[in-house]
């Protein structure tokens, strides 16, 4: 009797050797039983229902979800995406834009100026018609928009922008510092005239501020002739202290005579300077001179109040 196949085989079977009486040994299961005639996948294929083991379908969904990833989305170095920087008139300064996972996007910046917006650059391209603005890239990730000699027009909103979806916008608002000088004089006011004795020392003092970075670089002319180094004169001297955020400049000159006289120049670099006319009069009212202080004699005060008595005294006739 040929026994049935799949899951009844094993009913059958069990049910068989409880009719029968006998107990089967190991070595008649191995040899003459017929469990050895059941496929190799049968308690697979009754338990499936039980144990639910993954189908091939299932392993092909999870191979697919793995393979399945993201670019990692851009960002900027400053999480607060906006920066206030600050320059002085006629410096270099660099637009820091710092990126992070930029991969196939493009850093674009553009300066805005109200509702307008002008392209500045693209990628390592610069369009501005200003040669002063270029793109400097620092490895590795530092787009540095590079603008020349800075002058006040240059200030202002200027954006660094990744062409992502939604775009990424770095916010950067220039300062430009256009520095202060002043000649001034002993009680600290602006003059641009001063008068001296022959024979006494000039001194001349000039104030600048508003400089962002502290410099030295301050220089003294008189007329076209630089005077920080001159040696062919003889009793000129130049002393100049840092200050926060600027510089006081001395200028001395011993021995004053009249060829002494003339217009002089304290300039920082060639950013900005203040002229002073330094008059070395010959005996010639010397009460109103100075001698490193006292009163200023102003010519042009004294030609008018004598005007206005001239006129006093013609009408007194009539």
């Amino acid at each position: 009797m040929k026994p049935p196949a799949n899951g009844v085989a094993a009913i059958y079977l069990l049910l068989h050797c409880c009719v029968s009486g006998s107990v089967l040994k190991s070595s008649a299961l191995q040899s003459s039983s017929p469990f050895m005639n059941v496929p190799r996948n049968f308690w697979q294929e009754i338990s499936v229902p039980y144990t639910d083991l993954p189908s091939d379908d299932d392993e092909q969904e999870d191979e697919s979800a793995e393979s399945t990833t993201h670019d990692p989305y851009p960002f900027f170095d400053d999480a607060n995406m906006i920066a206030n920087v600050t320059t002085q008139l006629g410096s270099d300064v660099y637009l820091h834009c710092r990126v992070n996972d930029l991969r196939e996007r493009t850093v674009s910046w553009v300066r805005r100026k109200g509702d307008e917006i002008h392209l500045i650059t693209v990628g390592r391209q610069t369009y501005s018609s200003d040669s002063r603005y270029s793109l400097q890239y620092q490895p590795p990730n530092d787009w540095q928009l590079l603008i020349q000699y800075s002058n006040e027009r240059d200030e202002g909103h200027y954006e660094c922008q990744i062409s992502s979806y939604p775009p990424l916008v770095y916010l950067v608002y220039l300062i430009v510092v256009v520095p202060r000088v002043e000649i001034i004089d002993e009680r600290g006011q602006a003059t641009l005239d001063k008068f001296y004795k022959p024979g006494s020392t000039i001194e001349l003092k000039c104030i600048i501020s508003r400089v962002p970075q502290p410099t030295s670089y301050v220089t003294w002319k008189h007329g076209m002739r630089m005077l920080n180094y001159d040696t062919s004169r003889g009793g000129i001297s130049v002393k100049t202290d840092l200050l926060p955020g600027g510089a006081m400049s001395r200028l001395y000159i011993a021995n004053a005579n009249r060829y002494d006289t003339g217009n002089y120049t304290c300039a920082l670099a060639d950013i900005a300077q203040a002229m002073v006319s330094v008059h070395v009069l010959n005996g010639e009212n010397p009460a109103a001179m100075q001698h490193g202080n006292g009163p200023q004699w102003h010519p042009l005060r004294s030609l008018v109040l004598f005007v206005q008595l001239l006129l006093i005294g013609l009408s007194c006739v009539r």
